[in-house]
């Protein structure tokens, strides 16, 4: 299959279903118009980009074997699969790096890219933080989501992690 084949067609597509339902009287507008729809105003050049590779930091089992971590989250945070089980996970520096600050207590913001396992960085810390003082005791993380697609997403990572196994 030629995905750039396939962009193009879809492009084609969606240009004449556009350009069907718009009827512009004045010449000037049309002309604007029609210069801006061919130019690809609602359908920008295919953006190819390979992932970046990030930079290796330790596995869950030694930020537990240091204290980092509760014990429980090396059975926790595994590449789970349909059983359940799976090898430890090994972390991104930038998430073994948000894990021990907060294991200090320290605040921290991660920037990085798309797919980068921004979410486990802040959420290693909350159930190792749960593990260790119990649950039941009221409100013990508060996450802020820009969208509910998003939110939605995460809680299924986390019921990965959580329920499975």
């Amino acid at each position: 299959m030629d995905v750039f084949a396939l962009r193009d067609a879809l492009v084609a597509d969606y240009e004449s279903y556009i350009r069907s339902f718009i009827n512009i009287r004045d010449e000037q507008i049309r002309t604007l118009l029609d210069r801006e729809l061919s130019g690809g105003l609602l359908w920008p050049e295919p953006l190819v980009q390979l992932n970046p590779s990030f930079e290796p930091g330790e596995p869950i089992a030694d930020l537990v074997a240091e204290g980092i971590l509760h014990g429980e989250c090396e059975r926790i945070f595994r590449k789970k699969d349909e059983r359940g089980d799976g090898p430890p996970l090994r972390l991104h520096r930038h998430q073994v790096e948000a894990i021990r600050a907060a294991h200090r207590g320290a605040n921290y913001v991660l920037t990085t890219g798309t797919g980068s396992g921004k979410s486990l960085a802040y959420i290693v810390p909350i159930v190792d933080h749960v593990l260790r003082h119990g649950s039941g005791r009221g409100i013990q993380a508060i996450v802020v989501y820009p969208m509910n697609a998003l939110a939605n997403s995460q809680r299924g990572e986390l019921e990965k992690f959580l329920c499975r196994g």
